[in-house]
């Protein structure tokens, strides 16, 4: 594929999939960024030698500590070989969390890190980003365009078609706290399905209880809903909680599938049957496809592209 084809995007090795997945969806051409890692775990970067003037870079943000370099790189060099606008397509974006210090000395990492996109992006694409007391994706990154776009119509369908037939009552909606409220809410109103949520009670940095007053879940389908689960401890321990209401099942979905560490065998062993997750990070969980969202925001300005979004699977 030629790098002087109009509206390049350019994938790392990483998101070869669903960078593939997005250039059919958007009908764009598509060319890997080639990667080498030397023994002092410096980076080779190298793309395609000609550029067209609009570039996509492709690239999600999970373990951003070994990322960001290589994407600094990466949009430098495109500017060199004749991008004059470059989009950052990364469906988690990374740092966003940490919008005020506190400790003091503590680094403020989401505008450090929002700055540094900034710098080197035009444009910005990214899904249900983990944002706290900032709530407008353009405060955090401060690009020409920043598109903050939902998974929760996919995750509505997603659970609407597993649960197809399994009973007038229906499969329900769980947030494990109060602070997902907002997030569960939004993904039942797509399908008009029943939901609820936890409370949580942190006793330490480990040591987190919930419980799920009025529980209503005998014989139902039950499908905790999260943004992204990093260790998986919440859901898990939620999980138990729910487990003692005797319901037909218990299943987590999820947008960004981080599952560090065990996180995957912890909710197995409390009682979780199936685990789902967006293709927003690459993981054995991806069911949903995010290609179709990404592709209509990638849309020429002017034009009313709409492009259905479609589950994976």
């Amino acid at each position: 594929m030629s790098g002087a084809d109009a509206g390049l995007i350019l994938a790392f090795p990483e998101g070869l999939d669903a960078a593939r997945r997005l250039a059919q969806a958007a009908g764009r051409p598509w060319a890997p960024v080639a990667l080498h890692h030397f023994p002092d775990g410096e980076s080779r970067v190298r793309l395609p030698a000609e550029l067209p003037p609009d570039v996509v870079l492709y690239r999600s943000l999970d373990d951003p500590n070994a990322k960001l370099v290589e994407l600094a790189l990466a949009a430098h060099t495109a500017r060199a070989l004749g991008a004059r606008r470059l989009t950052l397509v990364a469906p988690y974006l990374c740092y966003m969390r940490q919008d005020k210090a506190f400790a003091p000395g503590e680094a403020v990492s989401q505008p450090i890190v929002g700055r540094l996109l900034a710098d080197w992006f035009d444009a910005l694409i990214t899904v249900d980003p983990h944002l706290h007391r900032v709530h407008d994706l353009a405060e955090a990154v401060p690009v020409e365009r920043a598109v903050t776009l939902s998974a929760a119509s996919l995750m509505a369908d997603f659970v609407a078609a597993r649960f197809a037939g399994s009973g007038a009552a229906g499969p329900v909606l769980i947030g494990p706290d109060a602070e997902s409220e907002q997030w569960v809410a939004a993904v039942a109103a797509h399908r008009g399905l029943d939901w609820r949520v936890g409370v949580k009670e942190r006793r330490g940095d480990r040591d987190v209880a919930v419980r799920f007053p009025g529980g209503t879940g005998r014989g139902r389908h039950l499908v905790l809903v999260d943004d992204v689960a990093s260790t998986g401890r919440t859901l898990a321990v939620a999980a138990r909680a729910l487990a003692a209401e005797a319901p037909a099942s218990i299943s987590v979905l999820v947008t960004h599938a981080l599952f560090v560490g065990d996180a995957l065998a912890q909710l197995a062993a409390a009682g979780v049957a199936h685990v789902w997750s967006s293709d927003s990070i690459p993981h054995p969980t991806n069911r949903l496809a995010l290609a179709p969202l990404l592709a209509a925001a990638l849309a020429p300005p002017g034009r009313d592209d709409r492009i259905s979004p479609s589950i994976a699977t």
